[in-house]
């Protein structure tokens, strides 16, 4: 899930490797009577009143409900935190998805995380007033045996927190003036602010890994990122026309779906391998991972990293780049940098593409350099046209002073 807008990532997809899968499957017995849980739930409006009893559970527990016939378990020892409960009702074509996460803080028993798939034929009702008692009795044939009993009794509403507000002024509204900078319904501000912190905490770590693999190897890792349309791979073929021919280059492209751009990359002659991201807005830190062990990367070499097309989700996650390159095409208008600051403030460069244009648009290109310093005094900003070749001199100049840093 992006911590910046909060969308699911979907399934990333990067060429040459097969799809699989991180679930652990294992041969249980379990003793499960869906049509007698003896549940007892108040949902009163905006709170729940939960009587569990539950047999053969640990007390960090997480019980997720998903409206399928298939039955998986699987186990995660990350949830921690303070008792939550989720109602999530989003993708409709395959059920409803109905998560319980229990966790108890005081104890530092490792989480265990069920996953049980339901069928609408179950019988499993669930209703806005009732109670449920769970007793679950779990025979596990693996080496966990869970042979204690506890009780959870629980009053909580579905947002622990005060709803969050934006900010009105005038006709505007800001919604990112919270703790968070963003928000989600029914979502706290502390709450999106752990998710954020809990994302990108794991992301960071593989990013060091990352950085730490190019530096060895003495490649000069690039995160190319930008709106759609901006001209990052005509940009970024130009150079490889140029470059290559110096010294060995690679590319990692992150699209949703297709494989157009790696099609154009490898018709230069430079090894690329596509990340399809699905649903995801950006690359992360894994994806790099994986996609540079596939392409297998030479000593002393530039890796471009073309990001998914997007000027809002990929500030936030490090990848174990060198520099961040801010790519922007002066049809995008010059106040782009004001409106979608953390990008800008998180580039070293920015390069002002399509240059070649200016004559036929209503557009002050000092003015969106200026807009640019506002954000970001340090950022360096290179001028050009990847189509006439304007400005590529000064863009190929920067690329070997940083080879040689």
């Amino acid at each position: 899930m992006c911590s910046t807008c909060g969308c699911g990532e979907g399934n990333v997809r990067i060429e040459g490797v097969e799809p699989h899968s991180h679930e652990h499957h294992h041969h249980h017995s379990h003793d499960h009577d869906h049509h007698d849980h003896g549940h007892h739930h108040d949902h009163g409006h905006h709170g729940h009143d939960h009587h569990h009893e539950h047999n053969a559970t640990p007390a960090n527990t997480v019980h997720k409900y998903i409206d399928k016939s298939e039955q998986k378990h699987k186990h995660n020892y990350e949830t921690h935190g303070q008792p939550i409960i989720v109602h999530h009702h989003y993708y409709h074509n395959s059920g409803d998805v109905h998560l319980h996460f229990h966790n108890d803080a005081q104890l530092n028993e490792t989480p265990v995380f069920h996953e049980h798939h339901h069928g609408h034929d179950d019988h499993h009702e669930h209703d806005h007033s009732h109670h449920h008692d769970h007793a679950h009795s779990h025979d596990h044939e693996h080496a966990h045996d869970h042979s204690h009993e506890h009780a959870h009794h629980h009053s909580h509403s579905h947002d622990h927190e005060e709803q969050f507000s934006p900010v009105i002024e005038n006709q505007n509204m800001h919604y990112g003036q919270g703790e968070a900078g963003t928000h989600a319904p029914g979502i706290s501000q502390k709450r999106m602010l752990k998710i954020e912190m809990d994302v990108l905490d794991k992301n960071n770590r593989i990013a060091v890994h990352n950085r730490e693999h190019f530096e060895q190897q003495h490649v000069l890792a690039l995160n190319l990122v930008s709106s759609p349309g901006s001209g990052k791979t005509t940009l970024l073929t130009q150079t490889l026309k140029q470059l290559a021919q110096r010294v060995p280059c690679a590319v990692i492209e992150g699209d949703q779906q297709t494989t157009n751009d790696a099609d154009r990359i490898r018709e230069t002659g430079v090894p690329a391998i596509q990340v399809n991201t699905g649903k995801g807005c950006h690359l992360d830190a894994q994806m790099v991972h994986d996609a540079t062990h596939q392409l297998g990367l030479q000593d002393n070499s530039v890796l471009f990293i073309e990001n998914v097309g997007n000027l809002v989700c990929p500030a936030s996650f490090d990848l174990g780049e060198k520099h961040k390159v801010a790519i922007l095409s002066v049809t995008e208008g010059e106040d782009k940098p004001l409106k979608y600051p953390h990008m800008f403030a998180a580039a070293d460069l920015m390069i002002i593409n399509k240059i070649d244009l200016v004559p036929h648009l209503n557009i002050d290109v000092q003015a969106c350099i200026e807009s640019a310093r506002r954000v970001n005094p340090n950022i360096e900003i290179i001028a050009l046209s990847a189509t006439t070749g304007e400005g590529m001199e000064e863009w190929l100049a920067w690329l070997e002073s940083r080879l040689c840093a």
